[in-house]
């Protein structure tokens, strides 16, 4: 990502749309649109975005102006990528309970040899 992410907590949407570069309607519609995209409203019905939030959009701007996919398009990368997250967080789980078996293992070495 080539735009730098103020280091906040909340972002509001006139805010989001400047670092974006688009319009605050542009925001809204790909929040209505992207599911995964969820802002945040304060008392005043203010839309009050995190960081999660404004790096999602930042990917969904990326796809739809430089990749030039359709909306169709875009929420389908961002399924695909969502999956390889899955497939990836799977990995690591299969890895940690390998991890703990060699750790029971050696313990058991380290008891037979004491």
């Amino acid at each position: 990502m080539d735009v730098s992410i103020p280091d906040k907590t909340y972002y509001r949407i006139g805010e989001v749309s400047s670092i974006l570069g688009v319009e605050s309607y542009v925001v809204r519609y790909w929040e209505s649109e992207f599911k995964s995209i969820k802002p945040v409203r304060t008392r005043s019905d203010q839309r009050l975005y995190r960081r999660k939030d404004l790096e999602e959009l930042l990917i969904i701007r990326d796809l739809l102006y430089k990749d030039h996919f359709t909306i169709k398009g875009a929420k389908n990368q961002l399924s695909r990528r969502g999956a390889i997250t899955c497939q990836e967080e799977g990995a690591v789980s299969q890895e940690r309970q390998l991890l703990t078996a060699v750790k029971v293992m050696l313990r058991q070495i380290r008891e037979i040899i004491s």
